[in-house]
């Protein structure tokens, strides 16, 4: 960065500094670390002999240290090429109407609530609500260090089981709702988009009602010919700016296509068979009768705080699926 000339290329020059960024937001805290626990040893030792409280506050401080640096490891798992990138998440409801739309939205509430507990900033791009209540489908984009490496165990079928509240007979009713999470591709990517294989189609925004309705046709929706890919964005406050942003998703969908598309290749030469995410085939179960518990059917890991995790508690699932997965824990 200290290069002349360095910052003569803006392109090259932010790329670098998001790069540094990133690797000082690991380096920097586990130095810190090893100091205090540095620092917490040499006073243990001096003080055991002479002030056997003091000591035991510090032997105290060490294992809330320890707990940091085994949060500061669980990081490392996350060195994916795009996990420190932000997330876009899609919620689509399942077969059975309202109910489907009310687990939809309640999914929506969980991960916005996640969001906010880690710091992360949460925009809805674009949202169809149900026909009566709830949601059909709705698209965000996480903001934040790390969004994507959190949120991508997240990707498959969620399915719920309740006394549904639109039925008068109170009977017990199943839900499903699939998530989809695919990492936010910056402009620096070497993937170019030809403007001939895009169809943009304008339409009018659906407002909230009153003075949030939105009188013009600024709401964008584009097609990318060659693959079928379909991006759209109403929420912005312009047409243009629903376009940059439609054509942001858009290239984030088409560039995690055309990963899928190696990775079968791969697990094809090498005789593996990829389970498809498909209806019946959920990731995790919600009960909320007659008894209570979470269960991520891929770690075996569950809990009974049903509460909790609809409020966006989902650190101890995200954490199991990812330990297992890149460590085998």
């Amino acid at each position: 960065m200290s290069a002349p000339g360095f910052w003569d290329d803006s392109g090259n020059s932010t790329q670098v500094v998001r790069q540094l960024k990133n690797l000082k937001s690991t380096v920097d805290p586990w130095q810190a670390a090893f100091a205090k626990y540095q620092e917490l040893q040499e006073l243990a030792g001096i003080l055991k002999d002479h002030d056997r409280e003091l000591a035991s506050g510090i032997s105290s401080d060490l294992s809330a240290l320890s707990a940091e640096v085994e949060r500061l490891e669980f990081k490392t798992l996350l060195s994916g090429e795009f996990d420190h990138n932000s997330a876009i998440l899609s919620i689509n409801s399942g077969a059975g109407g309202t109910e489907s739309c009310d687990w939809a939205e309640m999914l929506f509430r969980m991960y916005a609530r996640f969001a906010e507990k880690h710091g992360y900033v949460f925009k809805i791009i674009d949202a169809l609500a149900g026909e009566e209540a709830g949601i059909k489908n709705i698209t965000a984009l996480i903001e934040g260090e790390y969004a994507y490496g959190y949120l991508e165990a997240e990707r498959g079928v969620h399915r719920l089981v309740r006394i549904s509240p639109f039925d008068a007979n109170k009977r017990r009713h199943t839900s499903f709702a699939s998530v989809d999470v695919i990492p936010e591709i910056e402009k620096d990517t070497d993937l170019k988009i030809d403007g001939k294989d895009l169809k943009i189609d304008v339409y009018r925004s659906k407002g909230a009602g009153g003075q949030s309705v939105n009188t013009t046709d600024s709401a964008v929706r584009i097609t990318h010919i060659p693959t079928g890919l379909v991006a759209q964005c109403q929420n912005e406050r312009s047409q243009y700016q629903n376009k940059q942003t439609a054509l942001k998703i858009l290239k984030s969908r088409i560039y995690e296509l055309e990963r899928k598309k190696k990775e079968e290749e791969l697990l094809k030469q090498y005789g593996v068979e990829k389970k498809k995410i498909e209806w019946g085939s959920q990731i995790r179960s919600y009960v909320m009768h007659p008894y209570s518990m979470v269960k991520d059917h891929r770690t075996d890991y569950e809990t009974a705080n049903v509460d909790k995790v609809m409020d966006g508690g989902l650190d101890e699932f995200i954490e199991a699926y990812l330990k297992k997965i890149k460590i085998g824990k």
